[in-house]
C-alpha cells in the first residue's frame, strides 16, 4: 500500500503523520517530529505509553530538540487501526508494530526509548532482535510484569497490586460502553490539567496546554478497547535481563502510581551496562520535568555514541 502522509500542527508544534501496515496487515498511524528532515541528530525509536500520542513529549516537539523522533499510535487508538484479530495487541504485536514503523523510516538499527507499557515493548525488541537496537532508555516503566509494580508508592504488596489493577481493567472493559460518551466528550481544558495536576496522581506540568492536548487525544479512545489493551499487555511477563547486551538508562518517579521506581532501581542493578536516575515527580515525568527528561536522553545518546 503506498504511504500517505500527513501534517498536523497543534500548539505551534507540527508532526508528521505516516500510514504504515504492519506484518500481519493492521494500518498503523506512525508518526515522527521531523516532517522537513531537518533536524540534524540521532534517530530515537519511541516505544510509547499505551494509548498515548506525540503530545505527551514536549521537549520531544522543540525544533531545536536535536533528536529525530519516530513512533506509532497503538492499534485502534489515535488512527491506527484495530487489528482483524482483536486479540492480536499484545506487547509481542507491538514489536512487530515497531519494527514496520522502522522499515518504513529507512532505520536499520536506533536508540529505543520506552514510557510506561513502552518499556515492556523495546526490552522485548531488544531480546528478539539485538541486531536493531544500540540502546534503551526507560521512563517510568519496567521490563516486564508491569501490572505487579502499581501503586508502589502506597506500599501495595506486588500481588495484591496485580489482582487490583487487573481486576478493574477488566471490569472497565466489560462496563466501559457506559463510559465511553462520557470520556470522548469530557471538555478538557487548562481547569482540568491544573485539577488533575493537584491530585497527586500528576504533579503540575510545564506545559499545561499542550497537556491538555495530550489528555484529549488520550481520552478519544474507547474506555472498553483501552482497557482490551491493557489486559493483553498485562500478560507480559519479566524480561530476562542477562539477555539483554545494550547500555540502559532508567529514569524513574518517587511519585510513580503506575511503575514502581524501586523495581526500576533493581532492573538497572542487574544489567552491567545500566544506570539509574530517580527524579521528583509522577508516572508523567516527561511532562513535569520534560527539559530534566531531555538532558538526561541527550547524555545517553551520547554515551551510546
Amino acid at each position: 500500500m503506498p504511504a500517505s502522509k500527513a501534517r498536523q500542527t497543534v500548539a505551534d508544534v507540527e508532526v508528521s503523520f505516516h500510514e504504515v501496515l504492519s506484518d500481519d496487515g493492521t494500518p498503523l498511524r506512525a508518526w515522527t517530529n521531523d516532517p522537513d528532515g531537518r533536524i540534524d541528530g540521532p534517530t530515537v525509536v519511541l516505544c510509547n505509553g499505551l494509548g498515548t500520542n506525540p503530545w505527551s513529549w514536549p521537549a520531544l516537539l522543540k525544533p531545536d530538540c536535536g533528536v529525530r523522533v519516530i513512533s506509532w499510535n497503538h492499534r485502534g487508538t489515535g488512527g491506527s487501526a484495530r487489528p482483524a484479530d482483536p486479540e492480536r495487541v499484545r506487547i509481542e504485536d507491538f514489536v512487530e508494530d515497531a519494527l514496520s514503523v522502522m522499515d518504513h523510516f529507512g532505520v536499520d538499527r536506533a536508540v529505543l526509548m520506552g514510557w510506561s507499557m513502552g518499556v515492556n515493548t523495546m526490552f522485548e525488541l531488544a531480546v528478539d532482535h539485538p541486531e536493531r537496537v544500540k540502546g534503551l532508555f526507560a521512563v517510568a516503566g519496567v521490563p516486564g510484569d508491569t501490572f505487579s509494580t502499581m501503586l508502589g508508592p502506597l506500599r501495595v504488596p506486588p500481588l495484591v497490586g496485580h489482582t487490583l489493577t487487573v481486576n478493574l481493567s477488566r471490569m472497565l472493559r466489560y462496563g466501559g460502553r457506559a463510559l465511553t460518551p462520557v470520556t470522548t466528550r469530557l471538555p478538557v481544558g487548562p481547569r482540568l490539567i491544573s485539577v488533575i495536576s493537584h491530585s497527586g496522581f500528576m504533579l503540575p506540568v510545564a506545559d499545561p496546554e499542550l497537556a491538555a492536548i495530550a489528555v484529549r487525544a488520550f481520552l478519544s479512545t474507547p474506555v472498553e478497547w483501552y482497557c482490551h489493551l491493557a489486559l493483553r499487555t498485562s500478560e507480559h511477563p519479566k524480561v530476562r535481563l542477562s539477555r539483554v547486551r545494550v547500555p540502559a538508562e532508567f529514569v524513574g518517579a518517587t511519585y510513580d502510581l503506575l511503575t514502581s521506581a524501586r523495581q526500576m532501581k533493581s532492573a538497572a542493578a542487574r544489567m552491567p551496562e545500566a544506570t539509574y536516575v530517580e527524579l521528583t515527580g509522577t508516572h508523567f515525568i516527561q511532562m513535569e520535568k520534560p527539559d530534566v527528561v531531555h538532558d538526561l536522553l541527550l547524555a545517553f545518546l551520547a554515551r551510546v555514541g
